[in-house]
């Protein structure tokens, strides 16, 4: 029994390209390459000393593939830096006005890994594409 518990533990991560990403799904491990980053939101101590520290930027990554906008969050946005590449654990997407956002939340970690030759498809943005909900009523 004790065996199988820790073999389970070790399990090798799956890698996925950023072109397989779908709406609505989690636990991704990727590889990817930081292309650019914006900071879109950050409020704090300049005005207030009892207020959190927020700063969400977002960041345009992405593989041989495809991009894909990730939106970092707090300490994520010292490491997710232009021209840095990062493995991205147990990444899940968020949809924002209709179209994907990678993002890492609580239970998932963010590494900064060595520089990559990896040469980024950049014609192919998952987070141009708009999807639309649509409910579906079982008869």
């Amino acid at each position: 029994m004790e065996a199988n518990v820790q073999s389970r533990g070790l399990r090798k991560p799956v890698f996925v390209k950023v072109e397989s990403l779908k709406p609505g799904t989690n636990g991704h491990t990727l590889l990817v390459k930081v292309l650019n980053s914006n900071m879109v939101l950050q409020k704090g101590r300049a005005v207030s000393p009892h207020l959190r520290n927020t700063r969400i930027a977002e960041c345009l990554v992405g593989d041989e593939t495809a991009t894909i906008l990730f939106t970092a969050r707090n300490d994520q946005v010292d490491l997710v830096k232009p021209g840095t590449t990062v493995i991205l654990r147990n990444a899940k997407i968020d949809m924002f006005k209709g179209s994907m956002r990678l993002a890492v939340d609580k239970w998932g970690r963010i590494e900064v890994t060595e520089p990559s030759s990896l040469v980024v498809k950049e014609d192919n943005n998952l987070s141009l594409v708009e999807y639309e909900l649509v409910n579906v009523v079982e008869e």
